[in-house]
């Protein structure tokens, strides 16, 4: 075993976040994929960074408290403790990583972007032309959001660098003094300006300058009479958790008051310019309470997420993917009412490959229709502008009785979620909040008709959320049902979450169709990995087939290890985390794959085949400890058999991908499938896409 695994309970774990830097840096490698659009490269370039922002605000000050707990006690152990080689193995991972993304962007990318005449200013003089139009837009458009402070008359605890902000760190010397240095702080408004301008072509080629350069090439205009001796970039992030006493009576106060206060959080990255002087970075680690841990060297420019907004001066084909335009489903598009169409039979689709349209309809529909006496959903992130949230707005005025479960306490979404909870509740929909110690993740919706003397339901469950802006991008599965087990037992969660109890004081409800963590979703896992065991110890076909974005849980993990030592054949599609280690003596007909192509893979299936009578489920739910233990998730069943071909056939071409999927070894590195001669190239989602239309 490597370091970077674990024995616990004699499972073999691999560690959670090198696993999530393996998933991040096969990101960057799609940057370097020559076969990608150039544009499209860039944009990966962009998440690798963003990804990594989240990572240090939300991974790393766990990371650091437990790495202080072990230098103090180094005999604590537990399921999920780490290694005294963890923090070093994950800094020198990150670092390995952060080089290469400078030299893939600009190795590769920044000479592909010149080979189609657009010149991005980058760690190079400016040419003499353009400074005189840099000046006039430093003068006219920059000048009035800047803030230099010099740090020699400020008090340390006077002076605060905001989260993930851009600022200069200015070293200078007066002139008449010019033995005496000095430092000043300039703030980068790219928060508010763009980070990149576009400058006036020179012989055909078109040139970008960013917002940085600007500033730096005038910075001599904030400081007359001082000699600049130095510029260097720093950005600092701070931790994203806070403490949140959920037993208070106003949870909606409580999460207000969080948000305010993660922007205040502690430390837990320094990020400058390589090029600092040791004695600038000691001065200001000591100025702003820095710990050596967390100062991290950087380049001279720093939220490169930012390249997401490259302008484009030329256009061409080569630097983006084709369109799909969303698919119809000839059936839908005819039918005169879409609820009418769920209360006849099943109803799957697959975005973005399918019209999300379908979706909207179903709210659309159930806000007018007058035999709708009863609307109930959970919103977990909520479009920021919310067609579906409008819609049980106009449902609320139309006198129907509206519940939502709206969670308060979705990461970086809480106050766009508190936002339209305020505006749903103002319209007289029921807003009901989080649940005391329980994220609500899970993505239901109830739509109640009276018909005469009789009810009739209409379920809709999915993988992802309700948000029609992320489902352009995110590869979900959303069911329409009207079948009577499924949506009874809609009605009885919801009726769990209005209570907004523990689970504990509901363990008479039961549920036969639904699995539900914190009810029954581990214990039926359980049985359905154990039933294939029986089959294998028999002799029958046994195989089984899951596809999620994280993979940590430790007794799922144990569950199956044990099938696999007992014969069954397994595949996983693990996007993202993965402890699970493959090519070990107990995972030994285990397979892991992991897909990162245009669109994010983010459904989860679960695919079990039951000696040929296969059971198949979908669901919100990742095998992950907060998934299984702490959130209300919900995984369904497929029953109609057309639709369970259906989604075995798209994870078949998931399976059959050789083009941009890879297979991940014993230490979770990505490992390049190559068709072998002859072998026909699959990419998954180019051919799903064309399996889509031929429905």
């Amino acid at each position: 075993m490597s370091n970077n695994k674990t024995i616990s309970a004699n499972v073999p774990l691999y560690d959670r976040d090198l696993s999530w830097l393996s998933f991040n840096y096969r990101v960057l490698c799609m940057a370097k994929d020559e076969e990608v659009p150039l544009y499209e490269r860039i944009k990966f370039l962009s998440i690798f960074s963003s990804n990594l922002d989240e990572f240090f605000r939300v991974r790393m000050p766990a990371i650091l408290a437990v790495n202080k707990l072990l230098h103090r006690n180094p005999d604590v152990a537990g399921e999920d403790i780490l290694s005294q080689d963890t923090l070093p193995a994950i800094q020198r991972e990150i670092n390995r990583q952060l080089g290469e993304f400078g030299r893939t962007l600009t190795g590769h990318l920044l000479p592909a972007l010149r080979s189609y005449n657009i010149h991005l200013y980058y760690n190079e003089p400016l040419h003499t032309l353009h400074l005189e139009h840099l000046r006039e837009y430093f003068l006219t458009r920059v000048l009035s959001f800047l803030q230099p402070l010099w740090l020699r008359k400020k008090k340390p605890e006077e002076v605060f660098l905001e989260n993930n902000q851009l600022y200069f760190v200015v070293s200078l010397t007066e002139d008449a003094t010019p033995d005496m240095l000095q430092y000043a702080l300039v703030n980068i408004p790219s928060a508010v300006l763009p980070r990149f301008i576009e400058l006036p072509a020179l012989e055909n080629v078109y040139y970008i300058a960013m917002l940085d350069d600007v500033i730096r090439e005038n910075i001599g205009f904030l400081f007359p009479g001082y000699t600049i001796t130095g510029c260097y970039s720093i950005k600092i992030t701070r931790d994203a958790e806070t403490d949140m006493n959920e037993l208070a009576s106003d949870i909606l106060e409580q999460v207000e008051t969080m948000i305010q206060k993660r922007e205040l959080g502690i430390p837990t990255r320094f990020l400058f310019d390589a090029a600092m002087p040791l004695a600038l970075q000691k001065l200001l680690s000591v100025y702003f309470h820095i710990l050596p841990e967390e100062m991290v060297e950087g380049g001279r420019y720093h939220n490169l997420k930012d390249l997401n907004d490259l302008p484009m001066p030329v256009k061409s084909p080569a630097f983006s993917y084709p369109k799909q335009p969303s698919v119809q489903v000839p059936s839908l598009e005819k039918a005169p009412r879409l609820l009418d169409e769920v209360a006849k039979r099943d109803i799957l689709l697959h975005a973005p490959y399918q019209r999300y349209d379908y979706i909207l309809r179903f709210f659309n529909e159930a806000a007018v229709d007058p035999n709708v006496q009863e609307i109930y959903i959970t919103l977990y992130r909520i479009a920021s502008s919310s067609q579906i949230a409008n819609a049980l707005i106009s449902a609320a005025h139309n006198g129907k009785q509206v519940t939502v479960f709206v969670e308060l306490k979705a990461r970086f979404d809480e106050a766009n979620n508190i936002r339209w909870a305020k505006k749903m509740k103002a319209a007289g929909v029921k807003i009901i909040y989080s649940i005391p110690g329980l994220k609500v993740h899970a993505k239901i919706a109830l739509v109640k008709r009276r018909r005469g003397y009789r009810w009739d339901y209409a379920g809709l469950m999915a993988t992802g959320n309700f948000n029609e802006t992320t489902a352009r991008f995110y590869t979900d599965h959303v069911l329409m049902t009207a079948h009577p087990g499924i949506t009874q037992e809609l009605e009885l969660l919801f009726l769990y979450l209005q209570a907004r109890e523990q689970p504990g004081k509901y363990n008479f409800l039961t549920f036969q169709h639904l699995l539900v963590a914190q009810f029954n979703m581990m214990d039926r896992f359980k049985e359905l990995i154990g039933r294939e065991i029986e089959n294998a110890r028999a002799g029958r076909p046994a195989k089984i087939t899951i596809k999620l974005n994280n993979l940590q849980e430790k007794e799922m993990i144990a569950s199956l290890y044990a099938a696999s030592q007992e014969g069954v054949e397994i595949d996983l599609i693990a996007r993202s985390i993965c402890c699970l280690v493959p090519e070990q003596p107990e995972s030994g007909n285990i397979r892991v794959r992991r897909i990162v192509d245009r669109y994010l893979e983010h459904a989860r299936v679960f695919i079990f085949h039951n000696n040929g009578h296969e059971e198949v489920y979908m669901g919100s739910a990742d095998w992950m400890n907060r998934n299984l233990h702490r959130r209300i998730e919900v995984c369904f069943p497929v029953y109609d058999t057309q639709l369970r071909e259906q989604l075995k056939e798209i994870i078949r071409l998931q399976l059959a991908d050789n083009t941009n999927a890879v297979k991940l070894d014993a230490e979770i590195r990505n490992i390049e499938i190559v068709p072998e001669e002859g072998e026909e190239r699959v990419n998954a989602q180019q051919a799903i896409y064309q399996y889509i239309q031929s429905l």
